[in-house]
């Protein structure tokens, strides 16, 4: 019996004390870690804002440039920006976990990155119900599911209610300014378009090939959108966001039933949790340029 014990309790120390986890991350590709990450890099805004949201906040030791949400990121030590890592510092932190997103110019830096033989998830969510689904993927991954799960649990419910509420309603063609000096604006497949979709808006560029476009005030005054919008930052809350421009163009629908609007855009640029608060921001918008189709103006244009 004493020896049978023995054996038992020498087969369980030689078990592994986590079982390695996996999970695909936005490019289907396998990420593996042999434990709960336990010192994370995040390297975009959104990115910093799913961790924290899926419960692994604490567990971040690198971020990059406008990582400043919530509170707490603005504490955590900075590691780069879009341009340029500091490769040092990164190889310093011993990370056991990095997150990725893949802008235009990130391609070099990431190879650097893998170099490290860290494992790296890659999170560039396309749609609404993808932020969810990588909160819960990046919980599984650091060992905090039972605070990731529910809190995409919660997102989800978010966006079946907003998506019942205007399934139905009449859709409005719009134009989304991302910045005006040059002019640019997303096509459809930006995450920005499927909020629009959720809304019952219609992206007026939404066809074009290239996820963020440059575009021409000539081409915008040839599609006439119902409304425009554009983004600021809380910090720039009296401006409109390069929506003045629009004014000397009194005949643009947008112009003529008032349907210029400016939203906040860590909410709507940013595919982290916050982008549901935007959307519904964005929905809430769309509705008031639908009634704003009554108005004297909108209908003497008819």
């Amino acid at each position: 019996m004493k020896h049978w014990t023995m054996t038992l309790l020498a087969a369980l120390l030689a078990l592994p004390a986590h079982a390695a986890i996996t999970v695909r991350d936005d490019d289907g590709n396998a990420v593996t870690v042999t434990k709960p990450a336990q010192r994370i890099l995040a390297l975009a805004p959104h990115i910093t804002e799913l961790l924290f949201a899926a419960g692994g906040g604490e567990k971040i030791v690198g971020v990059v440039s406008y990582s400043d949400y919530p509170e707490a990121a603005k504490k955590i030590a900075n590691v780069g920006d879009n341009r340029q890592y500091d490769m040092e510092r990164i190889i310093a932190m011993k990370p056991d976990l990095i997150v990725v997103w893949m802008h235009g110019s990130a391609e070099r830096q990431i190879a650097m990155l893998r170099q490290l033989k860290v494992p790296i998830y890659h999170s560039d969510p396309k749609k609404l119900a993808d932020i969810p689904n990588n909160m819960e993927r990046l919980g599984q991954l650091m060992g905090t599911e039972k605070v990731a799960a529910p809190a995409a649990a919660q997102l989800r419910a978010k966006l079946a209610s907003l998506t019942a509420q205007y399934a139905q309603r009449p859709q409005v063609r719009l134009f989304y300014q991302v910045w005006d000096k040059p002019l640019y604006t997303i096509s459809g497949a930006s995450i920005i378009s499927d909020a629009m979709r959720v809304c019952g808006g219609q992206n007026v560029f939404g066809a074009m090939k290239i996820v963020a476009p440059v575009v021409t005030a000539e081409g915008v005054l040839q599609e006439n959108p119902e409304a425009i919008f554009a983004t600021s930052e809380k910090s720039d809350a009296d401006s409109e966001g390069g929506l003045a421009m629009w004014r000397a163009f009194p005949s643009l629908a947008a112009v003529r039933n008032n349907n210029l609007f400016r939203l906040n855009g860590d909410l709507l640029n940013r595919a982290g949790p916050r982008m549901f608060d935007g959307t519904a921001a964005m929905c809430e918008k769309l509705e008031l340029a639908r009634q704003h189709r009554n108005t004297p103006a909108a209908k003497a244009a008819k």
